[in-house]
């Protein structure tokens, strides 16, 4: 019981002061994928919170930390004491509740989500190969509208999308950028992350750092794809293309050049502050394993202390 309150109270305390912590943070946006690691960690280490309170009322920490004959012993005996004691029944079955309810409505978002994403993904890229044309020249496919946009399609069929608007729109260094930041989002697999930020959101929807991590994810991924557009090009083709780009939507479930916070990213571009030292970056990087580790840790502690104390229940 206690490892489980423990745990419930490790989920509400990062997933309400996580948000204003992680919202606050101005380190974010000078390492904007370690802030996407970060955020991911911390969120999906509230749903693993809650899933392992749920077994921790079921099932004894502590049978957790022998092998399989301790395991499969230490669960009868607990199974035995729990419904042999009043109430022991019903909270062994809240405890299952919990769990399978996080378990399962993990699984069925996720599979949701993933399918409906990926096929809408499939049959955008599709469409823009059939009513556009590659070129090889740009590695995009170009498709004829006056106006200017650029974006890329994941997926099944990974496709950077181009309008001949914007190429008409953009010079050469110009439109060398835009590509630059679609191939990033691509090669960073940035719909991965944000597929990630968006079926926690929908998991825990009630608690902020989930409502707040897809907007702060897509933000994020939008700047880590300027940095590598940057890094071998003049910042100011970038945004100044980024002007032309950002009255242009992008369709969903695709990434934009010119999708969010145009004109914060453009000050960025062309005023970056100085990256984290390798100190801050190894201490942020930590602090990420530990969101990652914190539930595991909790919920195997009494196990590793009775195996240390020489008091694990025997098969």
């Amino acid at each position: 019981m206690t490892v489980a309150a423990v745990l419930v109270a490790y989920a509400a305390c990062v997933g309400v002061l996580g948000a204003r912590m992680l919202g606050r943070a101005r380190w974010t946006t000078r390492a904007p994928l370690l802030a996407i690691v970060t955020y991911l960690a911390a969120g999906w280490s509230v749903v693993a919170a809650l899933g392992l309170a749920g077994l921790t009322l079921a099932v004894h920490a502590t049978a957790l930390g022998g092998g399989l004959s301790h395991l499969t012993g230490a669960c009868e005996h607990r199974l035995r004491a729990t419904y042999g004691t009043p109430g022991g029944a019903t909270v062994a079955g809240l405890g299952l509740a919990l769990a399978g309810a996080v378990a399962a409505r993990t699984v069925l978002t996720a599979v949701t989500h993933l399918r409906r994403t990926g096929q809408q993904a499939l049959r955008h890229a599709q469409t823009a190969r059939l009513v556009g044309r590659p070129e090889p020249a740009l590695g995009a496919v170009l498709v004829e509208h006056s106006q200017p946009a650029a974006y890329c399609v994941a997926g099944r069929h990974p496709t950077v999308i181009l309008t001949t608007g914007a190429v008409q729109a953009l010079d050469p260094g110009q439109l060398d950028a835009v590509l630059a930041h679609e191939r990033a989002h691509l090669s960073g697999h940035h719909h991965r992350l944000l597929a990630l930020a968006r079926i926690g959101r929908q998991v825990l929807p009630f608690l902020p750092l989930m409502r707040d991590a897809e907007e702060h994810v897509a933000r994020l991924v939008e700047l880590h794809a300027d940095d590598a557009a940057t890094r071998a090009r003049d910042p100011r083709s970038l945004a100044t293309a980024l002007v032309v780009l950002a009255t242009a939507a992008s369709p969903a479930p695709t990434l934009g050049a010119g999708a969010t916070d145009s004109v914060q990213r453009i000050h960025r571009i062309l005023g970056p502050a100085r990256p984290l030292g390798r100190g801050r970056r190894q201490l942020l990087r930590a602090t990420a394993a530990a969101l990652a580790l914190t539930p595991v840790l909790l919920a195997l502690a009494p196990a590793v202390l009775a195996l240390a104390l020489g008091r694990l229940p025997a098969a």
